[in-house]
């Protein structure tokens, strides 16, 4: 091995000077590609949702995108998805499969609070429930319902976890994500932007496992509302979120 000479040195150190300054990326010199799962510590993520089919149309991308890089992700539903169900017990097994199939897909975790659809509880006793059960998980982030969507079971969803943070001491990252804009969430403005462009396909055929809920009709609006921001955000596709001012910080996946 040849002795590296003061000459030597200081051209070398004053060449990675210069990448630094410039920006120009390190593989470009030593041909060494740096990914994302590399570049990102395994977290648990939990994204919850009202109904089967939430988690996947407000964040399948993200979902998607997440499970990529090696993060585990679960998807905690608040009810089955049968509002004719007395309980939980007599719920339909088709929701439950499309939700399987769907979880697949993004390659998430599914997993249920045990409430009925169109029946949901907040008091004292689901609140203790509900903390328990994201202390059991541990997760490093969540993703809920924007608190004033319309449906009364996103509404409730988006209460538990927010009651959790604050008693478990805001550990986790919190972000709140939306669906079906105008028709269900209302006044939103993202703080956070997720490219989904080379990952929507994946979350199309995520939220078309829920066959039984009109998907050739809901995605089309969720898809106006990613295609528009993916204009704000400089992408075809995004999905926005809303990062809690009092929120740990939590690294995205940056833009593909």
């Amino acid at each position: 091995m040849k002795p590296i000479t003061r000459r030597k040195m200081l051209g070398t150190t004053s060449f990675l000077g210069i990448i630094s300054a410039v920006g120009v990326p390190w593989h470009a010199v030593t041909g060494e590609v740096a990914s994302e799962k590399t570049e990102t510590r395994r977290t648990k993520v939990i994204v919850t949702g009202g109904h089967p089919g939430d988690p996947e149309y407000g964040c399948g991308g993200t979902i998607a995108r997440l499970a990529n890089t090696g993060h585990e992700v679960v998807l905690l539903y608040l009810n089955q998805g049968d509002p004719r169900a007395e309980s939980v017990e007599k719920a339909s097994g088709t929701r439950l499969e499309e939700a399987k199939k769907a979880c697949e897909i993004l390659r998430a975790r599914p997993a249920y609070v045990g409430q009925i659809d169109g029946k949901a509880v907040v008091d004292a006793a689901h609140y203790q429930q509900f903390r328990r059960l994201l202390e059991a998980e541990q997760p490093n982030a969540v993703f809920t319902h924007w608190p004033i969507d319309n449906h009364a079971d996103h509404r409730a969803i988006s209460m538990l976890v927010y009651d959790a943070w604050l008693h478990l001491g805001k550990k986790f990252a919190l972000y709140y994500y939306e669906v079906s804009n105008g028709e269900d969430t209302v006044q939103f403005s993202p703080t956070h932007y997720v490219d989904i462009g080379e990952v929507e396909s994946r979350k199309r055929q995520a939220c078309y496992a829920h066959a039984s809920q009109s998907p050739e009709k809901f995605y089309k609006l969720q898809q106006a509302v990613t295609r528009w921001r993916g204009i704000e955000s400089g992408s075809v596709e995004a999905e926005g979120f809303i990062r809690h001012i009092q929120s740990p910080e939590f690294r995205l996946p940056a833009r593909s």
